[in-house]
């Protein structure tokens, strides 16, 4: 039980958010691409497929980043626990779970189309070279909201064996979703980046934090806007759209407190509830 427990630490399974804001994406590009006038039991599959996809690489990611992140990670009170940093898993046996997890990975994989294959397999460089960007640049943020996002293109393919304008626009504005909660979700432990000398969005726009954030969030929304025009979705989509624009806005910019750590990973943690009321406007879009 001791090790089941160190496993589901070092993959994160105990933090769902994480896996939930990789699979919105995709959950979003899957809504956006299907005929909803056919059978559900495609959509339900691809969308197992998605989820399953999600949770396995983002534990994958959680591996990579403890392992590159190890000498640091001791130095953070938030992450020193964690298992590589406190030495309760060595570096060898995190690299045989997360080649074990690669290959659980692809046997998912397998089972989309060709294209689908292929523009996943071309992600993977993003996916490992994520954690070490803080390293050399202030936007490792950017990095990551590519890689989080991705899978929407992914959805899109999966359904339509084709690429278009309307998931490449999408997936630019949600790759400024992830750039602004992810700067959010950096302010827990900006103190101790700044004096290890790691970089982040969080530090280079910690003067100005709320302006940089809804930057970020209106170019979403926006992206937003601009989806709706381009599938040509009914008014109620728009009308509807107040919802997710109030909640970026008021509940995460208006009341973020950087200075309090518990604040800003409140405000982090909403946006899993945000994904679901995207998800819901793009059905309301699609069917109504």
């Amino acid at each position: 039980m001791q090790n089941i427990k160190l496993i589901i630490e070092l993959t994160r399974l105990n933090k769902p958010i994480g896996f939930m804001l990789l699979f919105w994406p995709c959950l979003w590009g899957l809504t956006l691409s299907y005929d909803f006038d056919l059978t559900l039991d495609v959509f339900i599959f691809y969308g197992l497929l998605f989820i399953s996809g999600s949770v396995l690489m983002r534990s994958v990611g959680c591996i990579v980043n403890d392992i590159c992140d190890n000498n640091f990670d001791k130095l953070v009170a938030r992450t020193k626990n964690r298992p590589i940093a406190s030495g309760k898993i060595s570096i060898r046996l995190a690299i045989i779970y997360a080649a074990a997890l690669c290959i659980i990975a692809f046997l998912v994989l397998i089972n989309f189309n060709k294209f689908t294959i292929l523009m996943a397999l071309i992600s993977m460089p993003f996916a490992f070279t994520y954690p070490l960007m803080k390293r050399f640049m202030h936007w490792p943020q950017l990095f990551l909201g590519i890689t989080f996002n991705y899978g929407l293109v992914l959805a899109w393919i999966s359904i339509k064996n084709d690429i278009s304008l309307i998931p490449i626009m999408f997936y630019l504005g949600a790759i400024f979703w992830t750039l602004g909660y992810d700067t959010i979700y950096g302010y827990q432990d900006i103190k101790d980046d700044e004096i290890i000398g790691v970089k982040s969005t969080s530090i280079k726009f910690k003067n100005n934090p709320k302006k940089f954030i809804l930057i970020c969030y209106l170019t979403f929304i926006a992206s937003l806007i601009l989806i709706g025009v381009l599938m040509k979705f009914n008014l109620f989509y728009f009308l509807f759209l107040i919802i997710p624009i109030l909640q970026l806005i008021f509940s995460q910019i208006y009341k973020l407190n950087v200075n309090d750590p518990l604040n800003c990973l409140a405000k982090f943690k909403s946006n899993n509830f945000l994904g679901l009321i995207i998800f819901v406007n793009l059905l309301i879009g699609k069917i109504i």
